[in-house]
């Protein structure tokens, strides 16, 4: 297969828009990358746009009227075989606070449709937002099911989520917290701080203990004051910590999204933080099994009372809004799929790059998505 395209990036640092580009793959992977007209007739030629990796998306709670903490199947299925028509190739379904024994449960259901072969993004595993939480920062989350990462309930979950869970999201500050995070680390985990009231020396703590990430800056966490950094002054400041962020210019400012990419550059990752309702009219959906609606010319999903539950944000819109609030186009392109690629060692996506898989994603000039391809075989689009 040989892709020209009159801009292509490649999410490598140091690397801008080459304009023009061409692409090779054969076998599901990448072969050539290379500046300028392609070496002979390409087999397609994308007049508009350019051509970047698939992106990588860490926080879906649900999509197109899935909530995949249901564990069903087919709306796993439906899930997958849609997140391409936004960029996405590839995804972290998410399940937020639950009761243990239901999320063991949960994540044991997840163990058999992750393993069954399904066509369009990859499921990278399954993050785990809760519920070791901080009911000072609940959120969308229900304070009643919030526990103590006790060594058993920590056992527990990295049990019946073997070899799938890959992102677990707790709040450090709670008793126990800093051992959970070392025992998460150690079973290859990546461990990310929110939902929390942590100062930012419990942010610092929990990165001496393994801790990798920061889930959705600036929402659900203590903020940043002069005297107190908090979460977010940590966030930005330890070059052990990547920050998920929601650019949907509704969960975070503009101001604020520009301040945090000014602030840690290739340290943030763009993530959409998902719900059922995205992708659908306005209505009632769930998040996590509890109600949510998404009111007419909504951004974001809200529980009873307007708390911001999940989001109905696109990746690709994701990175436009990145672009809008001042990010180059290859920077924004990276902090949808190199960074978080990387975040959760899987250095063989979110690059263009020979030997990295050949998962792609054409942008129109308006950065929404017209085709898409994973492992080479083009599953959303037309040429």
């Amino acid at each position: 297969m040989l892709i020209a395209a009159p801009g292509l990036i490649t999410g490598l640092p140091g690397t801008g828009v080459l304009a023009p580009g061409y692409l090779t793959a054969s076998g599901g992977l990448i072969t050539e990358v290379g500046e300028g007209p392609p070496p002979k007739p390409p087999d397609t030629a994308l007049p508009t746009g350019v051509l970047v990796p698939g992106l990588v998306d860490l926080q879906v709670n649900g999509y197109y009227g899935v909530d995949l903490a249901d564990c069903d199947p087919e709306g796993w299925a439906t899930v997958a075989r849609r997140l391409p028509e936004t960029g996405t190739t590839a995804f972290l379904p998410t399940f937020i606070t639950a009761p243990v024994a239901r999320l063991a449960t949960t994540l044991r259901s997840a163990q058999k449709i992750a393993g069954a072969a399904t066509a369009g993004a990859r499921v990278l595993g399954v993050h785990l937002e809760g519920p070791f939480l901080s009911p000072a920062r609940a959120g969308a989350h229900r304070r009643d099911w919030m526990v103590l990462p006790s060594p058993e309930a920590v056992a527990e979950l990295l049990d019946a989520g073997h070899g799938l869970l890959r992102v677990v999201t707790l709040a450090p500050e709670t008793d126990g917290a800093l051992a959970a995070v070392s025992e998460l680390a150690a079973s290859g985990v990546v461990v990310s701080v929110g939902h929390s009231d942590a100062t930012a020396g419990q942010v610092a703590a929990a990165a001496d203990a393994g801790a990798r990430m920061v889930t959705h800056l600036f929402n659900a966490q203590r903020g940043l004051h002069h005297r107190e950094p908090g979460v977010v002054g940590q966030a930005l400041t330890d070059h052990r910590l990547t920050s998920g962020l929601i650019v949907d210019l509704c969960h975070v400012s503009a101001a604020a999204c520009a301040i945090a990419f000014a602030a840690a550059p290739r340290r943030i990752c763009l993530v959409t933080d998902a719900a059922a309702s995205a992708g659908m009219p306005p209505g009632r959906y769930v998040l996590g099994g509890q109600p949510v609606e998404l009111p007419p010319g909504g951004a974001a999903p809200v529980r009873p009372g307007g708390t911001l539950a999940g989001s109905a944000l696109r990746m690709d819109l994701a990175v436009a809004n990145a672009v809008t609030v001042g990010l180059g186009l290859a920077e924004a392109v990276a902090a949808a799929s190199r960074v978080p690629a990387d975040l959760i060692g899987r250095p063989d996506l979110g690059r263009l790059a020979p030997g990295a898989a050949a998962d792609l994603a054409w942008l129109g000039d308006d950065l929404r998505t017209k085709a898409t391809w994973v492992g080479g075989e083009q599953v959303y689009g037309s040429r």
